[in-house]
């Protein structure tokens, strides 16, 4: 395997220890990075680390601090916190199994794959990931990554494994501050069949091959534009969206109809196209 492991060390589940590696199952897509520019050199701009009355220093002068109280700080360095020991640097213990269903989605940050480290940790590999699947159960325990312990769920994949950061409690909103004020009223019928309609209407097998970035399209062509205009500015019209706050039911339930009679056009077809396709299963 041609990329480097994010992090190697085991997966413990009681008395038994299977070598792994875990890699990054994601990427940084297609983005644009703007710099900060001197407009009348056209330089860019650039920030040095200094200290108030004292000037620049050299990056070898600087350690990390945390502050007790206002302007007093506990100073460590990189090999102090390097040798803070934790056994979950090198070593995951699955120390409970759920239901995938009980973990809120909100609780979901970052996901990895997961390999046996060698040949001789495969046996073991293979009967806990099939575990995993014929249990249609989800590991947990803590690992710390690059600097703090994470909680984290281990699900089979495939052939393999997929490990998914967690957020902790007490980093995840509670939702009745925002949902309360929301009535609890019961919509009425009819309005309720032309929306499930409508769903039925746009379902479709997902592909996230079918969705791009468009703001990175637009900024992409707006550069191109003005690199052709020579820095001239450019200013296009942005069209108005339509109103979405529909006065009362008529106005809901006349855009509902109209929604349901217009034609889905290219994704319609796609979707068709697709419908009779089997969806491949990955765990």
């Amino acid at each position: 395997m041609a990329a480097r492991a994010y992090w190697q060390g085991q997966i413990r589940l009681a008395l038994v220890s299977i070598p792994v590696e875990i890699y990054p199952a994601v990427k940084s897509g297609a983005q644009i990075s703007f710099r900060q520019i001197h407009e009348p050199s056209g330089k860019r701009i650039k920030y040095e680390k200094v200290v108030p009355g004292i000037g620049p220093v050299d990056t070898d002068e600087i350690v990390k601090g945390y502050e007790v109280e206002k302007g007093s700080y506990v100073l460590l360095e990189s090999e102090e916190i390097d040798a803070v020991k934790l056994e979950s640097k090198k070593t995951l213990e699955l120390t409970q199994f759920v239901d995938a269903h009980e973990i809120d989605v909100l609780y979901y940050e970052k996901p990895y794959f997961v390999v046996p480290a060698d040949d001789l940790a495969e046996e073991a590999f293979i009967v806990l990931r099939e575990a995993l699947r014929k249990t249609k159960k989800v590991g947990l325990g803590q690992l710390a990554l690059r600097g703090r312990e994470y909680i984290v769920s281990l699900k089979p994949c495939g052939r393999g494994l997929v490990l998914e950061t967690l957020r902790y409690a007490d980093e995840v909103r509670k939702a009745q501050g925002y949902f309360r004020d929301i009535p609890d009223d019961k919509p009425d019928e009819e309005l309720l069949d032309l929306a499930e309609s409508l769903i039925e209407k746009k379902t479709a097998p997902f592909d996230a091959g079918e969705f791009h970035d468009r703001y990175v399209d637009a900024l992409t062509e707006l550069i191109e534009k003005k690199r052709k205009a020579k820095g001239k500015r450019i200013v296009e019209d942005a069209e108005a969206p339509e109103s979405g706050g529909g006065s009362n039911v008529v106005d809901l339930m006349s855009a509902l109809k109209k929604s349901l009679e217009k034609p889905e056009g290219s994704s319609k077809r796609k979707s068709s196209s697709r419908s009779g396709a089997k969806t491949k299963k990955s765990a």
